[in-house]
């Protein structure tokens, strides 16, 4: 049960490039640059519901059980189908145009988000302390 509780955003690295790559519109770019995210996390085993608070009362609410196929819905409001695995502690989901993972680390929720740009991979990680 290591992910449950609120965490709240304390650094992010790669955010611009990323945000850009994977189609955020620039004006989203920039009100979330600053802002501090709070992401919920609620655990129960294999059972998750993970929420994201955003910018002008915006919250995306993905739930989830481990190794099974999930409606999913990206920050952009687009809905999918996906499977979050577990390995080695961490949380793992191929987004539509983005492969991410989630992990606790030093006390820390550690999100890596990776996506494929025309100069390699671009990588935007966003730590998180908890609240």
């Amino acid at each position: 049960m290591a992910f449950s509780g609120k965490w709240e955003t304390e650094s992010q690295d790669g955010y611009e490039e990323f945000c850009k790559l994977v189609g955020i519109p620039d004006d989203v770019i920039t009100r979330g640059r600053d802002f501090k995210l709070v992401t919920e996390i609620i655990q129960n085993g294999d059972d998750f519901t993970w929420i994201q608070y955003y910018p002008n009362n915006h919250t995306v609410t993905n739930k989830f059980i481990i190794g099974k196929e999930s409606d999913m819905e990206t920050v952009g409001g687009k809905k999918f189908k996906g499977t979050v695995n577990m390995g080695g502690g961490k949380l793992s989901i191929d987004f539509p145009k983005y492969h991410h993972t989630s992990e606790v680390s030093g006390g820390k929720l550690v999100e890596t988000s990776t996506a494929s740009g025309a100069k390699g991979p671009v990588v935007y990680v966003r730590t998180s302390k908890k609240i």
